[in-house]
């Protein structure tokens, strides 16, 4: 989809002195392995269609109009926080019952058969209750939207960044992802409901700023205007931070997470429309929330998950010890734990049940042989299910308060008990178990996150990495508190996995409500990613690359000034004449080996570029058989206007669906009046970083590469320019073909 044909223009080779035939001498496109990037994915045309009809309606608009349009998507913002807040408190209060009433029936049936022997009996309901919410969670995403699986973040990052993901932002995703969520934690897995809601607020976003919905084949016709990628991406950015500001009730640390993670480009205006999402998103979270707990008015809930107040205060002298926690966190399994290998539905399903019924063995084992038993006075509130185990009356297990809570409780528990609930060796043991079973479950075929596991692992070894230090430390009395060393540990297991740096600072911060720790908080974050970074990519970005998605980084390799634009085009490229044969036209478009996606224009005497026109037009011309002889003839019976290319917007027929009859394929299209007449164009010998840095700033999806006559030469897109941040099979592999 991003790989250009052949160019029909008239011999371009004439007059070439011997030193431009040299140059030419040299090969077009450098050899490389099609396999690296997967042909599924197609690019978003973030750059505004400048055709006659869009300036003609533009024209048209005035002062007052486009006023109303900036009303209308501050409106559009306010919603989707509305939304997203309203489907982050569906998901929290239903899995708080059925988690609920799952541990209630386990505790009971543990406490009975502890004092009757049958222990067995306990694990076999446990592991099958596990692993009947996860079948239905898997069965969901297996066999109706496999898009839906995971947190979706390497998904809307994707998009974002201007690859269109299929699927990725539809309906019946956000229905199955929210659906697939609930059933996973609910399931016991290790995963959390948090990363899903960025997906989801995404979703909500594309889906309310169109104002209509595809898959119900309902259209409201209102925000019309905004039914383009241009006005759609800005949307789900703020989407995006809506979902973040729900998970941790961190709006700012939305903004910047869609600004760091996300949003190719931004503005001022754009900032402050995210950050008002945000902020709606988790004032409907908290009001919503005070009515179910039934103290309404009391916002005490501004996120899915509440770290609690830290007043804790650290020493000057701990912040190398910070530092040294952010290096041994790097996630160095990224690339292992992202492979997956069960690729069948039926094969995905069992899996994901196979892994619900060994956490749940685990779990169960790992209570069953702790003697960690601590006083029920030392238990925070927080901890509703507690478990006494084989422990005396007035005791509960401490094992049982990280295995059986929800995740988000036991990172509070981390968090917050007080020094001596937890002893080395039951935290030593969780963080190993945990980490492995957080491994093995990443990647399954359910709705998950990744934040929550993360900050649960990190901890757990943080506070254990607390208890130690007095027994080393020459002045013990300073490290008397290991909750902010669990705080710090949480940090850096979930910096070295995900590598975020400003704006998980910031979320971490406003999740605290203590700025204090900004600065360690900070020092931790950029420890873990530079540490990380030498030995492997973060998760998202590997699972990106796993995918062969075309992405496109910040920045053009270090090494690439070398390179010419017509080093890295793809030619040689299909044109069209500015009045084609609609025959041809058919004929091109219906080429199932080469789906072409832009078309230069040209005049075809000289060969000259004069617009560019994309296939999606194409497609509504020849559907409204806008031809020059039914033009002349007055069979049709309006003129096309920019609606009817909206209308048609994001799912444009295929081709196969338009039927063109002998005779039409004789008649002529003009396409003056709807190509882009002033495409962006750079000359041949134009340096890789500046085609790079032109394409990824304008979001661009094609690049057209000219000669100093204007004639098309070649064309730059997005595969071209992502291939060569694959590493050695990127830019290496070009230094080798050019040896």
């Amino acid at each position: 989809m991003f790989h250009i044909g052949r160019l029909s223009t008239v011999d371009l080779d004439e007059d070439i002195t011997p030193e431009e035939d040299a140059v030419r001498s040299k090969p077009k496109e450098i050899p490389h392995n099609e396999k690296l990037l997967s042909l599924k994915y197609e690019s978003l045309d973030y750059d505004n269609i400048e055709n006659h009809l869009f300036l003609e309606e533009e024209r048209r608009m005035g002062h007052m109009s486009f006023r109303c349009l900036e009303i209308s998507r501050w409106v559009i913002c306010g919603l989707i926080g509305v939304l997203t807040g309203l489907i982050a408190c569906f998901i929290d209060i239903v899995v708080e019952k059925l988690a609920g009433v799952k541990y209630v029936v386990v505790k009971k049936s543990i406490d009975k058969n502890t004092e009757i022997g049958g222990m067995c009996i306990s694990l076999i309901l446990w592991a099958a209750l596990n692993s009947a919410f996860v079948m239905v969670g898997a069965i969901i995403v297996a066999f109706f939207e496999p898009i839906a699986a995971g947190s979706g973040i390497p998904q809307i990052k994707c998009y974002l960044n201007g690859v269109k993901v299929p699927r990725v932002v539809r309906l019946k995703t956000l229905m199955v992802k929210v659906c697939g969520v609930i059933c996973s934690v609910a399931g016991g897995l290790a995963v959390g409901k948090e990363g899903p809601m960025i997906h989801s607020g995404a979703v909500v976003a594309a889906g309310v700023s169109q104002g209509r919905s595809t898959s119900l084949k309902k259209d409201f016709k209102i925000f019309e205007y905004f039914r383009r990628d241009t006005e759609k991406r800005d949307f789900v950015s703020a989407g995006a931070a809506a979902g973040v500001s729900a998970a941790f009730g961190a709006p700012v640390g939305g903004v910047l997470f869609s600004l760091e993670e996300g949003a190719s480009f931004w503005n001022q205006l754009l900032t402050w429309r995210i950050f008002f999402a945000s902020m709606i998103s988790t004032f409907t979270l908290n009001f919503v929330l005070s009515i179910y707990h039934k103290k309404t008015g009391e916002l005490s809930s501004p996120g899915l998950i509440n770290f609690g107040s830290f007043d804790l205060k650290y020493n000057i002298y701990e912040i190398p010890l910070f530092i040294v926690m952010g290096a041994i966190a790097y996630g160095c399994v990224n690339q292992m734990v992202s492979r997956r290998y069960v690729h069948r539905p039926c094969l995905q399903v069992m899996e994901a049940m196979l892994v619900a019924a060994v956490t749940a063995t685990v779990s169960f084992a790992m209570i069953y042989f702790s003697n960690d038993c601590q006083p029920l006075e030392t238990q925070k509130s927080s901890e509703d299910y507690s478990l006494q185990g084989f422990c005396a009356d007035g005791e509960y297990s401490a094992m049982a308060t990280a295995f059986f809570n929800t995740p988000e409780r036991s990172v509070r528990s981390l968090f917050h008990s007080p020094a001596g609930t937890y002893k080395l060796e039951t935290l030593g043991c969780f963080t190993l178990v945990y980490f492995f079973l957080a491994c093995w479950t990443y990647g399954l075929t359910v709705s998950a996150g990744v934040f929550i596991p993360s900050l649960l692992i990190g901890a757990a070894w943080g506070r254990l990495f607390g208890i130690m230090l007095p027994y080393i430390a020459l002045n013990p009395s300073v490290f008397t508190d290991p909750g902010k060393y669990a705080l710090m540990g949480a940090a850096a297991q979930l910096g070295g996995i995900v590598r975020m740096t400003l704006s998980l600072t910031v979320i971490l911060v406003e999740a605290t409500g203590n700025v204090t720790y900004g600065l360690p908080i900070m020092l931790v974050l950029m420890t873990a990613k530079i540490v990380g970074d030498y030995f492997i990519e973060g998760l998202y970005d590997v699972h990106i690359k796993l995918q062969s998605v075309p992405f496109l980084h910040w920045d053009a390799p270090a090494t690439s000034h070398s390179l010419t634009a017509r080093e890295v085009m793809s030619s040689p490229v299909t044109c069209f004449n500015r009045v084609e044969k609609v025959g041809t036209i058919v004929d091109v478009l219906s080429n199932t080996s080469t789906n072409h996606n832009g078309f230069p224009v040209i005049i075809q005497t000289p060969g000259k570029l004069c617009g560019l026109i994309l296939r999606s037009q194409l497609i509504v011309l020849l559907k409204h058989k806008v031809f020059v002889e039914r033009a002349r003839s007055r069979l049709r019976q309006r003129k096309l206007q920019l609606k009817d290319f909206r209308d048609a917007y994001p799912r444009f027929p295929p081709i196969q669906s338009i039927h063109v009859s002998q005779d039409e394929r004789e008649c002529m299209m003009d396409l003056t009046e709807f190509m882009n007449p002033t495409p962006y164009t750079v000359p041949q010998d134009t340096s890789l970083p500046r085609v790079f840095k032109l394409f990824r700033a304008l979001g661009l999806r094609h690049l057209v590469v000219v000669d100093d006559d204007n004639r098309v030469i070649g064309l730059v897109t997005r595969k071209d320019l992502a291939r060569y941040h694959l590493g050695k099979h990127g830019l290496e592999e070009l230094h080798l073909a050019h040896t």
